[in-house]
This record gives C-alpha cells, structure tokens and sequence, in this order.
C-alpha cells in the first residue's frame, strides 16, 4: 500500500512527467505480479484435496459478491457490460495480503485457515477465467452472440490445452535441458521467459497477457527445478524487487484525485458493498461447513482484503474502456480500505475465537 501512497503523491506533485517507459515496467509488473501468484503462491498438487472443502464457501462469497457488483452497477446506471466487470471486479480476495496475517496471527496452519487460503486461492483462479470473458467480450459494441461466445469460449479452451500440454510435457523437459547446460542463470532465465512466453501467447489468443502470466506460473509451480529455492528467490527479488513495486506506484500515479471527488457517493457505497459482500458469504459460507461464529467473522474478515489482482482488473477495465477514471479512483480507494480494515477485523475475530475456546476449555477443567 505504501507504493500507492507514494504514487498518488508523486502524480499529485509532478503531473507533467513522461509515463512511457514507467508504463511499460508498470505493464510488466502486472504481467509478473500473477505470474508470481501462480509460480509461489498456488499449488495445483496442495488445492486439490481442499477444494471440496472450500467450495461451498468460496461459492457463497463469490455468489454475494458478484450479487453486489452487479446490483451496484445497476444502481448507478451502469452499462451490462460494465455492471458485469463490476461484478468480477469485487471477486478477487488479496492471496499475498491474506497469507500475510495468517502467519502473523500464528493462524495459518488451522482448519479455518487452510480452508481461507483456499478458498482465496480458487476465488482468483474463477475471477481471472471470467475476466479472460469480459476481455474479449470488450469487442463488442452490444450482447455477445452465442456464436461469439462459442468462438471466445473455444479460443480460451484452446489456450488452455495448449498450456497444459506444455506444462506437462515440454516446459519440464526444458528444465532439465537448462540445468544440464550449467550455464550460471539458466534456470532463471528459463522461469523469466515463461512468464513472457505465457503473457504473449495470451495475448495471441485475445486474452490478456496477465491471464497467460498467472496460468503459466502456476504450470511451472509443478515443476521442480523452477521451484529451487535460489532461483525462487532471484524471481521474487525481480518481481517483488524492481517490477511489482513500479506496478503498484503506477496505479497510485494514475488516480485522478479530482475524479475521485467527483466520483462522489459512487466511492462510499462501492466501499461498502466490496466489503459487506465478502464478509457475509464468507460468513454464511464457513458457517454451513461447520465453522462457529467467531471462525465464521475470522472467515469473512480475511477474505475482505482486495489488492494485486484487483488492481490488475481495474487497470486492464480502463485500459479497454470498460470503466473511467472515477470508477478507477473509487474502486482503488475501497482497495486500500480493504487492507487497511481487514487486518485489524480479521485479529478480532481471532482473539474472540481463543478467548471462547480458552473459556470452554477451563468449563470442562
């Protein structure tokens, strides 16, 4: 949040300055801030056993969500199509940002926090397969045809073979071929190339470029001699280093402070609703698994958070004209929100949660 701060200070101080080359790194930085969400942070082989119990609430949270997305846009006149990326907009759940207080709170390891993770996991992976829609969808003037949908469904299938067949057959290969030339950097380069290789093919295929990044990242998170802990370690100095940081002031570069007031009432109830739609169908969600009350408000508190891959959406939405700078400013405005309030919501739900368990135990004593 820091990044964005000092963004929106630098634009508010120097509003004349070429932003050429800071966009391209700040586009680069998008494309390797999913990347590195797949690459570090999703694991295909660790997903597999918790999605079924993550489902249900992963399903209730995006269901109120996009409920609230979608009523919002409506409520403000919206276009469909812009009512429906408001709706995809307000999915996403912070991965880093949760993983962040999970470990802080000593939280991470418990049922209600693998299922958080999760579950925070399959909420990107669904909101970036429905913005890979829109994106094309973008394209047109008015309602898709169903011969449209089929074509951009059928391009999207395709690129998703061609990337499984290649994360299976020939990116390991490659790996090996790497390692064995013992040429200092191989690896990494090799793991660096994939993320550009996977965002350009996306892009060949009419979707966006981090889309590929995110997909490609998490192919190669199966693999591993990408995974050694040097080159890990040299991709993250890079991403979270040089480029991520660049991406982040960029976004806090390009709010207009004065479309942000003129936003008006729009920036409050987009605040509200990103927020309350997360905290009640993670709420109702972990409540139906068998989660209890304060397990249930620790739920819902650590999937509020919003950040890299909201941002992402958002700079992607006004890059193809889907929305303006005032939803732009409003919606990165609920952004830091959501990372301020969520920490401190999500640590009271947990302190509540041990004090209860804490006063039974001593009951049954």
């Amino acid at each position: 949040m820091g990044e964005i701060l000092a963004g929106i200070l630098f634009g508010a101080l120097f509003l004349d300055v070429e932003t050429g080359i800071i966009t391209f790194f700040a586009q680069l930085g998008s494309i390797f801030l999913l990347f590195t969400a797949g690459y570090k942070e999703v694991s295909l082989r660790d997903l597999r056993p918790a999605v079924l119990v993550a489902f249900i609430p992963t399903l209730t949270q995006l269901v109120f969500a996009f409920a609230f997305g979608f009523m919002l846009g409506k409520i403000f006149n919206f276009t469909f199509l812009q009512s429906l990326f408001m709706a995809v907009a307000l999915s996403p759940t912070a991965i880093g940002v949760v993983i962040r207080i999970l470990i802080d709170l000593n939280y991470l390891s418990s049922r209600p926090g693998l299922v958080m993770l999760s579950s925070a996991v399959l909420d990107d992976i669904i909101a970036i397969s429905l913005l890979s829609l829109i994106v094309t969808f973008a394209r047109f003037n008015r309602a898709p045809s169903a011969l449209a949908v089929l074509t951009i469904s059928g391009k999207i299938l395709l690129f998703l073979l061609i990337m499984y067949i290649l994360g299976k057959y020939f990116f390991p290969r490659l790996f090996v071929h790497a390692q064995k030339m013992h040429a200092k950097e191989a690896v990494f380069s090799l793991v660096v190339m994939t993320a550009l290789f996977s965002s350009y093919l996306a892009e060949l295929f009419e979707l966006h470029a981090t889309i590929g990044a995110f997909i490609g990242g998490m192919l190669i998170s199966e693999i591993p001699l990408a995974k050694i802990p040097d080159v890990q370690s040299k991709v993250e100095g890079l991403a979270y280093g040089i480029l991520i940081p660049l991406f982040f002031a960029f976004i806090g570069y390009s709010i207009d402070l004065y479309a942000l007031v003129k936003a008006g009432i729009f920036v409050p109830v987009v605040t509200l609703l990103a927020l309350s739609g997360k905290l009640i169908g993670g709420f109702i969600g972990s409540k139906a698994i068998g989660f209890n009350f304060c397990e249930s408000l620790a739920f819902g508190a650590g999937v509020m958070p919003r950040a890299g891959i909201e941002l992402v959406m958002l700079t992607i939405g006004r890059g193809i004209g889907i929305i303006g700078e005032e939803i732009f400013s409003a919606m990165v405005f609920m952004v830091i929100v959501s990372i301020l309030i969520s920490p401190s919501a999500l640590k009271f739900a947990i302190q509540a949660e041990r004090k209860n368990k804490t006063g039974n135990e001593l009951k049954v004593g």
